[in-house]
């Protein structure tokens, strides 16, 4: 039999570095040289100095773990979390949470001159919330501990599968402030109850739901048993078997509303949501300002999910074609524009990945394009259209690398970065949210 080579990894350096932190990276990691490369580095902060544990090194940057601080930043603060060091949830409650701003948007402009070579980028005033209690969505894990010899129900550890019990998390909103304690409890008291998974959360603007999903079959008897111990939390429980398909036909169904341009968004709970509500609600008439429309634009929104862009740009525009590649979405965007008595819009199904030469939704009439894409960003996209018929490119990012990238195509395309404005969404994580505008030249 053939013997295939493997190169045997080096070992770490096994001693502990002193670092001198520069910067700060994309992630919420320090950044140092270590042998003339970089070095990324957990739990410090720009300024800082800190002895640390070599974890990763290969050819062109290596990783390390704070050990201990040798010389503090003034913006070092105490996390808010119990669970901090464990929790893989947050990254950056040991930073003030105004200066998270400050360094996320170093980190965004340090990737817009790496991949875009775009540099004194226009920043307009960051859209902010409440640093605690701003998430109406998450997702708690369940697992059983062989060695605790019980069901755990937390988040999972940093870099690990192991879940962290938790007590409560300062993130959550205060709707589910009992939800770990509740469910810790009742899974543990039947065994029958030691197949649910995970528990999903949302919290709709008058219904907070727990969608609870199960490998194995669970019994009326146990779920009755589930419903009554969590019935004084008003709570609405949603249970899922293996299928993928959320069905929760039996309850009214969840929506928010934009209370400053009347418009009311209902949506599945298999749906995509911003977690922010109140960063949504800033970010929706910010789009629409930066975006300025006469009444005479043809909008295309590309990742329109259920019309959050769309129905409120429909109310300046012209017309607006959405395009979305989740097929619950797109119905719900058409429903939710006909509750709005919006009849400027048209919602299509299209998986943006692929080519767009056959597409029925794509003409040369569309003028304004908007992109709200997933982490991987648009350049599937990017690459096919025709860009220079557009004179105006809204890019709604959610991770600061593919928008970089793909602002290089958007820029060699003939376009300007007029405007950009961090969205902080996510307090106290290494998560960047981003609004770019894009006037042609």
């Amino acid at each position: 039999m053939a013997q295939i080579f493997k190169a045997k990894k080096k070992p770490l350096q096994q001693q502990s570095l002193e670092l001198d932190i520069t910067a700060m990276d994309h992630q919420g990691r320090g950044i140092a040289k270590h042998k003339n490369k970089v070095c990324f580095v957990s739990g410090a902060l720009p300024g800082e100095r800190v002895k640390a544990k070599l974890v990763d090194d290969k050819a062109r940057y290596s990783q390390a773990d704070t050990l201990k601080i040798i010389k503090a930043s003034e913006y070092r603060t105490v996390p808010i979390c119990e669970h901090y060091s464990q929790c893989g949830g947050c990254q950056l409650q040991h930073l003030d949470a105004t200066q998270q701003v400050i360094e996320k948007q170093a980190a965004v402009n340090q990737l817009f001159a790496k991949f875009a070579k775009l540099t004194d980028l226009n920043w307009q005033a960051p859209l902010l919330s409440q640093a605690t209690h701003y998430r109406r969505s998450a997702r708690i894990a369940v697992m059983f501990d062989k060695a605790a010899k019980k069901m755990r129900v937390g988040y999972r550890a940093n870099a690990s599968k192991s879940i962290v019990s938790i007590n409560q998390c300062p993130v959550l909103s205060d709707s589910f402030a009992e939800v770990f304690n509740v469910f810790d409890k009742v899974i543990n008291q039947h065994k029958a109850l030691h197949s649910i998974s995970h528990l999903q959360l949302c919290a709709a603007d008058e219904q907070y739901f727990i969608v609870i999903r199960h490998t194995k079959a669970i019994s009326p008897h146990d779920k009755a048993f589930v419903e009554q111990s969590v019935a004084a939390h008003n709570w609405q429980l949603v249970w899922q078997s293996d299928s993928d398909t959320i069905d929760h036909s039996h309850l009214a169904m969840p929506f928010y509303k934009l209370e400053q341009l009347n418009i009311t968004f209902e949506f599945g709970l298999s749906n995509f949501i911003q977690v922010n509500a109140s960063v949504n609600q800033a970010m929706l008439p910010q789009a629409a300002n930066w975006l300025a429309l006469q009444g005479d634009e043809n909008v295309l929104d590309l990742f329109c999910g259920i019309g959050n862009f769309s129905l409120v740009l429909a109310k300046q525009a012209k017309t607006v074609t959405g395009i979305e590649g989740v097929s619950s979405a797109v119905a719900l965007a058409t429903q939710n524009a006909q509750t709005n008595q919006i009849t400027n819009t048209q919602f299509h199904c299209f998986d943006l990945t692929t080519s767009i030469k056959k597409a029925p939704w794509f003409n040369k009439e569309l003028d304004v394009l908007v992109l709200d894409p997933s982490r991987t960003g648009a350049m599937a996209v990017l690459e096919q259209l025709p860009l220079t018929q557009f004179k105006t490119i809204l890019y709604v990012s959610c991770d600061p690398v593919t928008l970089a990238r793909d602002s290089a195509i958007i820029s060699q395309a003939g376009f300007d970065l007029n405007k950009i404005g961090l969205m902080n969404m996510f307090p106290h994580t290494g998560h960047i949210e981003t609004m770019a505008l894009f006037q042609r030249r």
